[in-house]
């Protein structure tokens, strides 16, 4: 038997539906939930306002400064207004919004650093939703960092 291309174009057609049943479409409010950031030391809910994504810490490892014995504040933040602000409960992530596959047009804000970052969200594997990879940057995103957490399973 002779394949020729009008073969090769029905046979794709014909199985074409079977495999995008393993294909998991990404959908917006996939990101939604609670994530454990890559050092292991907090935890990030992730909130949809309005249209667009936030993220505020809401569990840190060591929420207590060892040195002054209170909760640790923002002390790294370049706005002196903020340096006495809770890191727990602080917004980390602001203004993404969903676009296609991944979420972009955000900003991370590093409380290790003070400094903030531009930023997108997006899934490294679409059929798996419980791991993100964030990368932060300045400029272009190829200069930056990237970082991946991992979804809390209650």
């Amino acid at each position: 038997m002779k394949i020729t291309s009008f073969t090769i174009v029905l046979l794709g057609l014909m199985l074409s539906p079977f495999m995008n049943l393993q294909a998991q479409a990404v959908k917006a409010d996939d990101i939604v939930g609670l994530w454990l950031t890559q050092d292991n030391d907090s935890h990030v809910q992730i909130t949809k306002e309005n249209g667009k994504y936030f993220g505020k810490i809401v569990w840190l490892e060591t929420p207590i400064d060892s040195i002054t014995g209170k909760p640790k504040v923002d002390d790294k933040n370049p706005n002196p207004a903020l340096l006495n602000r809770p890191v727990l409960g602080m917004n980390l992530l602001s203004d993404f919004v969903f676009d296609s596959d991944e979420w972009n047009d955000g900003k991370i804000y590093d409380p290790k650093s003070g400094k903030t970052y531009s930023c997108y969200i997006q899934f490294p594997d679409e059929n798996n939703i419980d791991r993100v990879k964030i990368r932060g940057y300045v400029g272009l995103s190829l200069f930056g960092r990237t970082v991946y957490w991992t979804r809390v399973k209650k």
